[in-house]
């Protein structure tokens, strides 16, 4: 290799690394290795066709920037892809191609190509969605038009997740992510996503036909061809479909003759160029009683989780939702939800829910002290993960005090407002009772802990600086469920 390349891409690395945090950079940018300089032409080699991609989608205006700033308006970047080999035998090589690029700021990233136009409805096949004696061909998308990307709030919890998908909808079929599996928890957010990428190539590509469909519904649709003898027009319905979206696939598990089918149902689609959308509560190759060959598939595209989001991203989807719902509600209330209930989405929504409910029935208007007592359950929740010890660390933490001065007998001001503030919290979040709170800071009794939440109360009352601190110290015990 060149000593000059190595320079010149070391060069490159200093820029990005100004632009771009340490997380990216790293994931993105180390990887990459210069291979060769020819007329103003700069080779670099990335490790897959998906990491080329994802460049080309989200960082080609500043690999733009940095080359042309290296090496002149004329310089042009070109990638080489390293492909592995599908052979079996361990010892075969990773094949690299290569891929050119202009890279200017305003360029389209060149791989995308146009969906494919949809088969024309075939005469006499059966719809399973539609009412029997109908013989209407054209498939309702079954999509709820409320989930769409302008309502599904982006955080660290779900970027990537969000930003593959963007990508999906922007070229069905046309991208490295095919399928595209979206797996996490309960709540957060998966078949939102999965149904915000099928309404807007719905909505940008009109002659395409996209399906969501649950996988209980694929099911029971299965069973029901098998009775009726209908499993051909079964198949060949779902293998007219250009965009499939199944949600909650892992309840193919130990179905075998419903597995069979949809792995005939994949392939065809896979391999016609259409793009397959799944959700599951875990990865792949976590999905037990599932067939090898179907695992394998679910591995061909780009697998993505959705994460619990945090504090900042629970509080950016409540005000989302108020705003929706035309909801205005004091700022505190507001950030008290988005501290106590941790979660999931689902829950989020349904406690602002509750807390608009039953202030209503009751007719008392909404703030603090009402919302803690109406999510009175949450808390409860909530305080079963918070024990003594996680209080101790994030108050000394906060007060910058060692823990041996947090439960010693020192009398020093800062340190026993400290300790002060960690018997406040560990009265009100753990069911410790007050000797047994005593006894965790340096065997004290609990007349000691009685004055201690007096103490912190009084003081949150009457000094903002106080209350600022208390505040700050509980928002990171929230954050650390």
């Amino acid at each position: 290799m060149q000593p000059e390349v190595i320079n010149i891409w070391q060069n490159c690395l200093k820029i990005i690394k100004e632009h771009v945090n340490q997380q990216c950079f790293k994931t993105w940018f180390e990887p990459i290795s210069p291979v060769k300089l020819e007329d103003s032409v700069l080779t670099i080699q990335v490790p897959s066709q998906f990491f080329y991609e994802w460049l080309e989608e989200h960082y080609v205006k500043l690999l733009s920037k940095t080359i042309h700033q290296e090496l002149g308006s004329n310089a042009r970047l070109e990638y080489r892809i390293v492909i592995e080999n599908s052979s079996k035998n361990k010892n075969s090589d990773s094949t690299p191609f290569t891929v050119s690029t202009p890279t200017q700021a305003n360029d389209q990233p060149g791989f995308l190509k146009k969906p494919k136009q949809p088969e024309p409805p075939k005469e006499g096949i059966k719809n399973p969605f539609v009412i029997p004696g109908l013989k209407k061909m054209q498939i309702d998308s079954q999509l709820n038009q409320s989930y769409t990307f302008e309502t599904y709030v982006e955080g660290d919890c779900n970027q990537l997740a969000r930003s593959a998908g963007f990508a999906v909808a922007n070229n069905p079929g046309g991208t490295a992510f095919n399928p595209l599996v979206l797996y996490g928890g309960v709540g957060l957010g998966k078949t939102h996503l999965a149904q915000a990428i099928g309404n807007f190539a719905k909505a940008n590509y009109p002659s395409v036909s996209v399906l969501y469909v649950s996988s209980e519904k694929f099911c029971n649709q299965f069973i029901d061809a098998v009775k009726n003898g209908s499993i051909n027009d079964f198949i060949n319905f779902y293998q007219l479909v250009d965009i499939l979206i199944v949600d909650d696939v892992q309840f193919f598990a130990d179905k075998d003759r419903t597995q069979d089918i949809f792995f005939h149902v994949f392939n065809h689609l896979h391999q016609s160029g259409k793009q397959i959308i799944l959700t599951s509560d875990r990865p792949p190759k976590d999905m037990h009683g599932m067939e090898e060959r179907l695992i394998s598939r679910f591995k061909w595209g780009l697998t993505t989780d959705l994460q619990i989001p945090d504090y900042e991203t629970r509080l950016a989807i409540l005000e989302k939702k108020m705003h929706a719902e035309g909801i205005e509600l004091p700022r505190e209330v507001v950030e008290y939800i988005s501290y106590i209930v941790t979660t999931n989405v689902r829950e989020l929504e349904g406690a602002l829910i509750t807390i608009l409910a039953q202030a209503s029935l009751m007719k008392l208007e909404i703030d603090l002290p009402l919302t803690k007592k109406i999510l009175k359950n949450f808390i409860a929740n909530s305080q079963k993960s918070i024990s003594i010890d996680l209080i101790q660390q994030k108050v000394c933490e906060a007060c910058s005090v060692a823990y041996d001065q947090l439960v010693g007998k020192s009398r020093k001001r800062e340190f026993v407002q400290a300790r002060q503030i960690a018997m406040h919290f560990a009265k009100l979040y753990t069911d410790a009772s007050l000797k047994s709170i005593g006894r965790s800071f340096g065997g004290r009794d609990h007349s000691t802990v009685i004055h201690a939440c007096q103490t912190v109360s009084n003081l949150y009352d009457t000094d903002v600086t106080f209350q600022q601190l208390v505040d700050d110290i509980e928002k990171q015990i929230k954050m650390s469920l």
